[in-house]
């Protein structure tokens, strides 16, 4: 299966205590951009959300938090949600877990909010527990793959489209390395989810 395309339900039933997808009946999705903000990147997306009055939930890597501040507190002020994503966006599964939990708690200091979401997915068992205290730890349902330099665009945004259900948490990036794709996918998408009688809430 390609990893653009739905997650599957036995990873939400092997791993309970992370969020994959909301339970509703309603047509809300939850778009999430993750490793922003970004200077450009970040306030173009903000301005097709816009266009929609759709919401979002933006999990910052609180580096970038700290050299593009105020694009933060614009994500804040035009009414989305923020989440943590690790100070250097480390992976989980190669981080001791003493040094994982430090470098959370030091994007915890620029980004405020219960929201963790685990860089690339990437993190243990153990870790799960831990942060579970003071953490909901999102993953997803849905990837949009934007930030594969090989993606075909067409293809990606076409199974986007077949697996949105609602409840569905999706994920995009507003990075650099995703900002091509994005730039390709999310308007379309978005004009989709509109078209469907979607709405887009924060988490």
């Amino acid at each position: 299966m390609a990893f653009y395309q739905k997650i599957p339900s036995l990873f939400r039933v092997l791993f309970p205590a992370m969020l994959w997808k909301i339970k509703t009946d309603e047509r809300i999705v939850y778009l999430t951009f993750d490793d922003g903000p970004h200077p450009t990147v970040t306030p173009w997306v903000l301005d097709e959300l816009k266009k929609y009055n759709f919401k979002a939930t933006f999990f910052c890597v609180g580096n970038n938090v700290r050299l593009h501040r105020s694009i933060y507190e614009k994500v804040i002020a035009e009414g989305h949600r923020t989440g943590n994503h690790t100070y250097d966006h480390i992976k989980g599964w190669k981080t001791v877990d003493h040094l994982y939990y430090d470098n959370i708690e030091q994007c915890a200091q620029l980004v405020d909010s219960n929201l963790f979401r685990p860089p690339y997915g990437q993190v243990t068992l153990a870790q799960v527990n831990e942060l579970k205290k003071n953490y909901l730890i999102i993953m997803w349902s849905l990837l949009s793959g934007d930030f594969d330099k090989k993606l075909n665009v067409n293809k990606a945004l076409e199974l986007m489209k077949k697996h949105t259900k609602p409840g569905s948490i999706i994920v995009f990036h507003d990075s650099e390395k995703a900002k091509s794709n994005l730039m390709k996918i999310l308007p379309q998408y978005l004009q989709f989810l509109k078209e469907q009688g979607y709405s887009c809430q924060t988490l």
